[in-house]
């Protein structure tokens, strides 16, 4: 992807911590980014998923939708398409700003973050030794100072650039704050009547430039728990499903066992009600999806905000891009947090689990500078 020109980089950049609100957004395989601006007025606050049915815009949901983290979606006031389209959107935007909370955060040390790590796991791991989840996935966050020259806009560039296979994002509004990130996994695509989703589960390292391909037995089980998931649901909403994979997919420097799903939809009308029952999928979750869903709620031990929740372009009557928000950043004035997780399984170990964490966590790590 092309650099912006300077007067675009500083005024995108400017609109985090203002009363502004957009997402920078750039599909998989492509170099084009699309800018979606609300030019006025604040952003609507949804309480729940089925609330999309509907509507249009760029949407960001949480992992949990409650008072504190609202489901948002940015009116799509203008739409640009490539920085030469975006230049033009941006003439005349007043970018007025909001005080700015920056309290002081600990960084705690990776010592410290992974005996924490390791109690919580302790917590995951028994039930389901004794049967009563199949799957939960296990998430954390950490924090590190930001360079005195970090750009938002740039680090997005630079993710870009960095990783052609993703879905990469920036997004900010006054209520959910600003949050970049570079994702692979598609929670609902398509237009008229042909969508697909996907199921995305068990993680390898890349090994140099070669992909690996010979997958351990409690990946390959994560990986049926999530397709088993998704097929009931979509039966539910969908007609003619077919079926491809799982195959091995890259993202970034690591790989994932991946399988397809396509599938016909009579009507558009209720995207919103087909969202509230994907989300979250057993990739974030877990199974049972109910109780996995509360267990992770009262059990994980922090507040995952934005991360795993939905991100992307709904547009009922056109062409709808919506994202699973994984491998992302949480940006503040002074520091960013990191997010990521893990689909935990009886057999799991909470030092491998943790190094997964650590992997994922370093797809927005080094795009930092």
């Amino acid at each position: 992807m092309n650099i912006p020109e300077l007067s675009t980089q500083r005024l995108i950049d400017s609109f985090i911590g203002s009363s502004v609100s957009f997402a920078l957004y750039r599909l998989p395989w492509t170099d084009e980014c699309t800018l979606v601006l609300q030019t006025s007025g604040e952003v609507e606050q949804l309480e729940s998923l089925h609330s999309l049915n509907g509507k249009t815009g760029f949407v960001l949901t949480p992992f949990a939708v409650d008072g504190n983290h609202p489901a948002i979606i940015i009116r799509p006031d203008k739409v640009a398409h490539g920085w030469k389209e975006i230049d033009a959107a941006l003439e005349r935007i007043d970018a007025s700003a909001r005080p700015v909370c920056s309290s002081p955060i600990c960084m705690e040390s990776e010592e410290v973050l992974y005996e924490k790590y390791q109690e919580v796991f302790g917590r995951f791991i028994e039930p389901l030794q004794q049967k009563v989840f199949r799957k939960l996935v296990l998430s954390r966050n950490s924090a590190t100072p930001l360079p005195d020259d970090f750009s938002p806009l740039m680090a997005f560039v630079r993710a870009c650039n960095s990783y052609p296979r993703m879905m990469i994002s920036l997004c900010y509004t006054p209520p959910t704050g600003a949050w970049l990130g570079s994702t692979p996994e598609i929670i609902l695509s398509g237009h008229q009547t042909e969508w697909n989703t996907v199921a995305l589960a068990g993680t390898m390292y890349m090994q140099g430039e070669t992909m690996p391909t010979e997958w351990s037995e409690k990946n390959k089980e994560e990986q049926a728990y999530v397709c088993e998931f998704i097929r009931k649901v979509v039966k539910k909403f969908g007609t003619k499903m077919t079926e491809k994979g799982p195959y091995t997919a890259r993202a970034g420097q690591l790989v994932h066992l991946k399988t397809d799903f396509h599938f016909c939809l009579k009507n558009t009308d209720k995207l919103g009600n087909l969202l509230e029952e994907l989300h979250p999928t057993p990739a974030v979750c877990g199974l049972p999806k109910a109780s996995a869903y509360e267990f992770i709620l009262q059990n994980e031990g922090y507040d995952r905000s934005y991360y795993s929740g939905i991100i992307g372009w709904l547009c009922p009557e056109g062409d709808t891009t919506l994202y699973v928000n994984l491998r992302c950043m949480e940006i503040h004035p002074k520091h960013a947090v990191f997010y990521a997780g893990g689909g935990i399984l009886a057999l799991s170990t909470a030092e491998t689990e943790w190094e997964e964490t650590q992997e994922k966590m370093n797809t927005m790590r080094n795009i930092l500078r």
